[in-house]
């Protein structure tokens, strides 16, 4: 009974909220133009948070990543962008190699 309760507050807390607020992101946004000024200035604001959130896990990274040497963790991001941009914009193929890297990387150092 107890596994059944932390699943529905895991659903009732963690996930209801934001997809509330994603449904409602959806249809506000159904009567703006993919080419309009504000959309284009919603998606900078977005691509400058992911950025932000990156570089921040890159330099000051969490948990067992901070045993990771900075230069593995620089050298996965850079292999991990070269799929993404190769390979039509696959975030699959960069998130992929990015993690192979880094995993054989840490492997090599020792970790």
């Amino acid at each position: 009974m107890s596994e059944l309760y932390a699943y529905t507050l895991l659903a009732l807390v963690g996930f209801l909220p934001t997809e509330i607020w994603r449904m409602l992101g959806l249809v506000a946004a159904r009567g703006i133009a993919d080419e309009s000024e504000l959309f284009m200035w919603v998606r900078a604001v977005a691509i400058a948070v992911l950025a932000g959130v990156i570089a921040k896990i890159l330099l000051f990274p969490p948990g067992a990543l901070a045993s990771v040497p900075l230069v593995i963790r620089l050298t996965a991001t850079v292999c991990g962008f070269a799929p993404f941009v190769i390979v039509r914009r696959s975030v699959l193929a960069g998130v992929a190699t990015g993690e192979v890297v880094l995993t054989l990387g840490a492997l090599a150092y020792g970790i």
